[in-house]
């Protein structure tokens, strides 16, 4: 005789059921995860577009609520990534973590007008993760294959710049009459970062200083692995069932370095 279905034994709606569902769509390799994906990239880059365009208008109410609408879904999406790690204290030990806990922070509690806006400057460390999705297209995508290297370098480049246009504006644009916005902000970063000096604009005081270093030292580094992916001969990834030597010219026979036989399948041209 058949009992009653018990309380909670749908999969669907039990917290198993959610955990399972959730890490299909983060962690899965079916068409809706990809667009999923594919929808929090658009998501992020949209929310640092937001972060540079409400720089140029006054703060009101309207921008008060829609910040508090970003935060809700950011907060939703930290909350999911931390649900379906499967180890959540290194989880929540990584950087990229913290960033995201300071732009929920930044959006869902307003302070000051814009005080908490360095904090969602560093909503750009998310790029850094979002590339990492993209390594899980290299399957499905020739182009990303080719370019990993590149794409990689610019993606670090970007985040990079993008943090330090943000912290120079968040620290120089209340006494600094020449940083008025994000655009003098960035200017200056790309000045600074190609050791160009117009000298136009400047940063006074020793914190000013000392961001202008930074920027220096490592923008120039960035920028320059940037164009030393760029210029030298193209190599593609392919393990070497010997040695187990990741890159070869995309004409290899034979692996430099053991000189086994290689098998590198041809995707052909594009």
């Amino acid at each position: 005789m058949p009992g009653k279905p018990r309380r909670g034994s749908s999969s669907g709606h039990s917290p198993q059921g959610l955990r399972v569902f959730l890490t299909q769509l983060y962690e899965g390799d079916s068409r809706r995860a990809h667009r999923f994906r594919l929808g929090l990239l658009i998501f992020d880059c949209a929310t640092l577009l937001f972060v540079v365009v409400t720089s140029f208008v006054p703060y009101s109410r309207a921008l008060i609520w829609f910040d508090f609408g970003l935060g809700l879904v950011i907060l939703a999406d930290f909350l999911a990534r931390l649900f379906i790690s499967r180890h959540r204290l290194s989880h929540l030990a990584r950087p990229t973590t913290w960033a995201d806990i300071a732009a929920i922070v930044s959006f869902l509690l307003p302070l000051a007008d814009e005080g908490a806006g360095f904090l969602r400057v560093l909503r750009t460390l998310r790029l850094l993760r979002t590339y990492h999705v993209l390594v899980r297209f290299r399957k499905r995508s020739p182009f990303f294959r080719r370019n990993e290297e590149a794409i990689i370098a610019l993606a670090n480049l970007a985040v990079f710049l993008f943090i330090m246009t943000g912290i120079v504006y968040e620290t120089q644009h209340r006494q600094n009459p020449e940083i008025g916005n994000y655009v003098d902000a960035l200017y200056f970063t790309v000045t600074a970062l190609t050791t160009t000096g117009f000298g136009d604009i400047t940063l006074g005081g020793t914190s000013g200083r000392l961001v202008a270093v930074v920027i220096m030292i490592f923008g120039v580094t960035l920028f320059l692995r940037l164009v030393q992916v760029l210029l030298r001969p193209r190599k593609i990834r392919f393990t070497c069932p010997s040695c187990g030597l990741q890159r070869h010219e995309a004409d290899a026979v034979h692996c430099k370095a053991c000189g086994e036989l290689l098998n590198i399948p041809d995707e052909g041209r594009f």
